[in-house]
């Protein structure tokens, strides 16, 4: 085929690429500045991060105040997370770090945290940056990840001798799945009313044709992660949750390596599963981790 010329170039044609170009690349950067400004909109809509003093600290009675400081890697900023320790009437019982979804602080997850001490475990359990007390940042993937990483190693150093374990709720669970793919020391992850990504959850709600999902910078990918998670897996879901299809937490479950086993808590709805689930999940707990033997 013969190179087009200039001169063999309609001058009607030829003008409109002249103005075109300018256009098109005001567009590239408008859309390049919007995708700055969505990744932060997207990180205050997914995490939903509610700062300061909770309505609900009267529910965290006969928990104990933890602070834990660490330098944040990813922003260079010194950070302060606040945590609620909730021990085990029995000294030697695991330990479990426990990781809120989006929106409850730790103080909101208070009624949560007493069903998983009340199943044998000692918890931790720690607000993210942006949540509650803990330093006021806008939390992203990487930077909730550095916080789960924080909170571990507290554990790590003052509960050296005994067994740790991860759970994670909702958006927790993508974090805690990410956290056991990361650390060499835990002994389970056990997740509750989680999902395969964030993509997948946008895809699951009225809107999800819309072609949106390469615009998700916050993916949260479990699905890809599960299989290099070494240890045994736990996966906890209610029929009755409307917010995180039960489907998604079996399809988790799918790609997870074995020992492992899932949990379906009938008529469990996305915050009431633990407790209507109490008794499936000390079975659960017995069989898969020992614990309760």
């Amino acid at each position: 085929m013969p190179r087009l010329s200039p001169s063999m170039i309609p001058r009607s044609l030829s003008r409109n690429f002249r103005w075109r170009w300018p256009a098109l690349a005001a567009f590239a950067m408008a859309m390049l500045a919007g995708c700055m400004g969505l990744d932060q909109q997207q990180r205050r809509w997914i995490f939903q991060a509610s700062p300061g003093p909770s309505a609900q600290a009267a529910q965290v009675e006969g928990m104990d105040d933890v602070w834990i400081e660490h330098v944040s890697v990813a922003s260079g900023n010194k950070v302060k997370l606040h945590a609620l320790w909730y021990p085990s009437e029995d000294p030697k019982a695991p330990v479990l770090l426990f990781l809120h979804g989006a929106r409850r602080s730790v103080d909101g997850s208070a009624f949560r945290i007493r069903h998983m001490q009340s199943l044998g475990f000692s918890v931790l359990a720690v607000d993210y940056r942006g949540f509650g007390l803990s330093t006021d940042e806008l939390p992203s993937e990487a930077l909730v990840d550095e916080d789960a990483h924080a909170a571990w190693g507290w554990l790590a150093k003052k509960h050296p001798g005994q067994d740790r374990y991860i759970f994670g709720h909702s958006l927790g669970g993508a974090i805690a799945v990410q956290l056991a793919t990361e650390v060499k020391d835990a002994k389970g992850l056990i997740v509750e009313g989680t999902f395969t990504s964030i993509p997948a959850v946008f895809q699951s709600l009225k809107w999800g044709w819309l072609p949106l999902t390469p615009l998700i910078t916050q993916r949260f990918d479990s699905a890809d992660k599960i299989g290099r998670v070494k240890v045994p897996v736990l996966v906890v879901h209610g029929s009755g949750d409307s917010l995180i299809p039960p489907s998604l937490g079996r399809a988790l479950f799918d790609r997870a390596t074995s020992p492992k086993r899932f949990v379906l808590v009938e008529g469990g709805s996305h915050y009431s599963t633990s407790g209507m689930g109490l008794a499936q999940y000390r079975e659960a707990l017995k069989d898969l981790f020992g614990i309760g033997a």
